[in-house]
């Protein structure tokens, strides 16, 4: 079968802005004002839905949120749905959202990262349908480094398209901008020095395979579900293997390496031809480290494992489209990541 990917939005398509999860606070309202006025910049028409509550940790009842998520990705005037943020409980959607409707509508970008996970990848797995794991609306204002681009820059692109990016060298070594008092900042603090780690062993790593994955603390919970079913993807659309990427939030490093002991069981991994760890600052352990925890885990995989790479909560963000083919490079001069929206 073959994937399906949203056709290119064009100046004068509508984006809809949802919170399947997690909405904004009436003291962050600014922020999102800046956010979208950033998306109208490129010419898009922005339409707010009614889920946005961010009174507590969701924005409104889950059958609500699943059914304004349903409408937007299902509606031929809205090319691209992102979320101002993820959240903690995206997963009591999955069994509510209209999935034969999903399948049959035109493809509509999906944009998110963190707890949207647990609604992007399983989007993919059940209707072939491509999906961004990038950065989200609230962050959209930020200049993006070089090396990198923004989701908005990959949602233009047409089928076929191919564009690689590099690590920009510098992270964000801690904390977060205070979007209350500051809510028009677009520069990153990148303060910390960093790229890519070969956790696995020595060597050159050049590696292809279909991109798949998520966070680890949402996804490792729909793993094992028929909404999981990362190996029956693999033989329906990446016959050839999956290039597997995973990212932590702020789980320790026990809560880590237990939850990819358990994704491995469950066969996230099995076709993968590598797997790409996002850049975390969650906490280590005095006997396991973040990095030692994803080795424990997925060593046994016997495949190269790729650390530190910028699709994870550390600032800045690489977009991954699931579904893409891709190719991962790392050597003594060389670090790349090229996606092909074939």
């Amino acid at each position: 079968m073959t994937l399906r990917y949203p056709r290119p939005l064009r100046p004068g398509d509508r984006v809809a802005v949802t919170s399947p999860s997690s909405g904004v606070d009436k003291e962050l309202r600014a922020r999102l004002d800046v956010a979208v006025r950033t998306v109208e910049a490129r010419g898009y028409d922005v339409v707010v839905g009614a889920c946005m509550d961010g009174s507590g940790h969701v924005s409104a009842p889950a059958a609500d949120r699943a059914a304004e998520l349903t409408a937007m990705l299902t509606d031929p005037d809205i090319r691209a749905v992102v979320p101002p943020w993820s959240g903690e409980t995206a997963i009591d959607l999955i069994p509510l959202l209209d999935w034969d409707r999903l399948r049959a509508a035109e493809p509509t970008w999906l944009v998110g990262y963190s707890d949207l996970s647990t609604l992007l990848t399983p989007l993919t797995l059940l209707t072939g349908t491509a999906t961004l794991h990038g950065n989200n609306l609230m962050d959209t204002p930020y200049a993006v480094p070089d090396g990198l681009l923004s989701w908005l820059d990959v949602v233009a692109l047409p089928r076929g398209a191919g564009f690689t990016q590099t690590p920009p060298g510098r992270h964000r070594s801690s904390g977060w901008d205070d979007y209350r008092a500051h809510p028009e900042v677009d520069t990153w603090t990148l303060d910390t020095p960093g790229t890519w780690t070969r956790l696995d062993g020595e060597g050159d790593v050049d590696v292809e395979g279909r991109l798949v994955g998520g966070c680890v603390e949402t996804l490792s919970h729909v793993v094992g579900s028929p909404y999981g079913d990362v190996s029956a993807f693999a033989r329906t659309h990446a016959p050839e293997a999956l290039l597997v990427y995973v990212e932590a939030a702020e789980a320790d490093a026990f809560a880590v390496c237990r939850a990819l002991h358990g994704m491995r069981l469950a066969g996230f991994f099995d076709a993968a031809n590598a797997v790409l760890v996002g850049r975390t600052s969650a906490p280590g352990r005095p006997s396991l480290s973040q990095h030692e925890a994803v080795l424990d885990a997925l060593g046994p995989l016997g495949v190269p494992i790729v650390a530190d790479v910028e699709c994870g909560h550390v600032p800045p963000y690489m977009p991954l489209v699931n579904g893409a083919r891709a190719r991962v490079v790392r050597t003594a001069t060389r670090q790349e990541l090229t996606q092909t929206l074939d």
